[in-house]
């Protein structure tokens, strides 16, 4: 690319209700401009003034999600990255709390020489800053500086803590110019009525106050759940002062993984080559034949992930169960893998507490109803996860995956709670626990970090990218999790801990079986991944494998335990190719 040249800007903005799908869309669009060769990069904005989503319950906002540098930030970016298979930092998520951070900082410097700190000019300003530095970092994939930078602005049009941004981009269009700005807007055409009719109202009127701040949308993406009945695309078109082209119905489908080719098939890349002088764009031929085949594989993954394929059921032991977002990596991690070896996973949500003693238990039916999910799955996994909670009814998880054989995988706590049930069960300590659960401890077979910071709350984890290298002895060698990891001697993968496997207890858990084949690279002190002896299939690692997971290069933790629950995992370990097999069989 010649170098001063201008991204492109597409920005995403929300109307009438929230969680509407504003992520997947902005995702999809980015994965098609990827299918012409464009280097895309994303933003997300969140309005809150958290200066990152770290410290928020995932029942209030969903999972947590961690990068590379450590960012903890919104699941959107998750989205992003399994979907424009790019790497991101926490620059490329924007809240309120960082901008007037900046500007509060900048303003005790003396940076504005006396003036009058304000909304307008200087937080908007600040905002517009941002986004345009991180909109011309040059991404991960190629190294080049982005074509098209997405933005999605979170919450919807109205909110009152939107308006600092939806002033900014404002402003931004003209920052810009005309040919590098576009706006998609989201919104929600309701089916009311005993009669199912779609109503376009609601759209109407968010766009009706999108235009009153200074924004017209070039692209309304109206979501609902049946496609466009006749009219309702003509009518939105002359109500909203759109074309009808530019019109897009995002209706409920087989799966996620088909919005990209919903939009595609009604023009999408069309209009946007159009709005954004796309076609002027100098684009390698390398890259183009990239995209080109990057478009083939998703098609075919949207195509599996349709087709009725058998169900391997996976129990996700956790205590956020009530709200799917809260383990949105986990599951896309899981459909991932699934779908790479030719199969359907059915989660089963056990909430933890649930498995705990039935003597005590505030609900009998509840208690039974975990255990019969528990006992039918064919593979059990126990994510990540704060406080003491349902911790008794994970290591009864642990225990039951390791006594009866049921292919286990524990993440970061599921790890830990794998490491207590051992230590119990089998090297005969009953008073073995975490500290983080019970600080006076007896047994402590986890314990605090002594690196991290007790003071404070946000950040102040053992967060991000760090390497782990597997041991070099004769089970390591040899071990299930290394050959899924193709052999490697050391990986690299994100974390989000404070507490750690005691590490003045591993060679008596290692006498016993439970085999910690992979620690950090950095020490060799710090226990990383764990395997057990004579076992179908079962590991725990103490980093967060779902963070990296992509649709077309699922987790190796993760295609582990779907392979073995699935009764494949001998084959492939073996060499062959399991998903061409599978292939071969399904055309039969």
């Amino acid at each position: 690319m010649p170098s001063g040249k201008q991204t492109k800007y597409i920005v995403v903005s929300g109307g009438v209700i929230s969680g509407i799908g504003k992520g997947i869309i902005a995702s999809s669009t980015g994965l098609l401009l990827k299918t012409l060769g464009l280097t895309v990069t994303s933003i997300k904005i969140d309005p809150y003034l958290n200066i990152d989503a770290g410290t928020l319950s995932p029942l209030d906002h969903g999972e947590v999600f961690v990068l590379n540098d450590g960012g903890e930030v919104d699941l959107d970016l998750g989205n992003y990255e399994r979907y424009l298979n790019v790497t991101l930092t926490r620059d490329n998520n924007i809240t309120t709390g960082k901008i007037y951070r900046e500007v509060i900082e900048k303003e005790r410097r003396g940076d504005y020489l006396g003036k009058t700190v304000q909304v307008v000019p200087h937080i908007t300003n600040a905002i517009q800053d941002w986004v345009e530095r991180v909109g011309n970092m040059p991404t991960s994939d190629h190294g080049r500086s982005p074509d098209v930078c997405i933005v999605e602005l979170g919450g919807t049009v109205g909110d009152i803590e939107s308006a600092p941004f939806i002033e900014a981009m404002r402003q931004f269009q003209f920052r810009v110019g005309h040919d590098n700005f576009c706006l998609i807007h989201v919104s929600l055409v309701p089916v009311v009525g005993a009669v199912g009719e779609q109503k376009t109202k609601p759209t109407q009127a968010s766009v009706r106050d999108l235009r009153g701040l200074g924004l017209s949308p070039d692209i309304l993406a109206c979501r609902s759940s049946m496609p466009f009945e006749d009219g309702i695309r003509e009518k939105l078109s002359m109500f909203c002062q759109v074309s009808p082209k530019q019109v897009f119905s995002v209706h409920d489908c087989e799966s996620l993984y088909h919005v990209p080719i919903l939009l595609q098939q009604q023009g999408i890349i069309d209009v946007l080559t159009d709005r954004l002088k796309l076609a002027q764009l100098s684009i390698a031929p390398e890259i183009c034949a990239e995209g080109d085949s990057l478009w083939t594989q998703w098609r075919e993954f949207a195509r599996r992930r349709a087709r009725d394929l058998d169900e391997v059921t996976i129990a996700i032991v956790g205590k956020y169960t009530y709200l799917a977002d809260s383990y949105i990596s986990v599951v896309k991690a899981l459909e991932h893998a699934a779908l790479n070896v030719n199969r359907k996973v059915k989660i089963s949500w056990v909430e933890a507490s649930d498995l705990e003693d039935a003597t005590m238990h505030k609900d009998p039916l509840k208690y039974h109803e975990a255990w019969q999910h528990l006992c039918a799955a064919n593979g059990i996994l126990v994510p990540g996860g704060f406080g003491e909670r349902g911790v008794e009814g994970k290591i009864l998880a642990s225990k039951w995956a390791r006594e009866h054989s049921i292919p286990y995988l524990g993440i970061c706590l599921g790890m830990q709670v794998a490491v207590i049930d051992f230590a119990r069960s089998v090297c005969g300590i009953p008073g073995a626990f975490s500290a983080e659960f019970r600080e006076d401890c007896e047994e402590p077979v986890v314990v605090f970090m002594p690196e991290i910071d007790r003071t404070t709350m946000g950040g102040t984890m053992r967060l991000g990218s760090r390497p782990t290298a597997f041991q070099d002895n004769e089970f390591a060698r040899t071990s299930m999790i290394r050959k899924l990891y193709g052999s490697a001697d050391e990986v690299h993968e994100r974390h989000r801990h404070r507490y750690e496997v005691n590490p003045e207890k591993v060679k008596e858990l290692e006498a016993k079986g439970m085999h910690f084949v992979g620690r950090d690279a950095e020490t060799g002190e710090r226990m990383e991944i764990l395997e057990l002896e004579n076992h179908p299939y079962f590991v725990g690692v103490q980093y967060h494998p779902e963070y990296l997971t992509r649709p077309l290069n699922p987790s190796p933790p993760f295609l582990g335990l779907l392979l073995a629950a699935s009764g494949q995992l001998d084959v492939y370990l073996s060499g062959q190719d399991v998903s061409r097999d599978m292939e071969t069989k399904l055309k039969m």
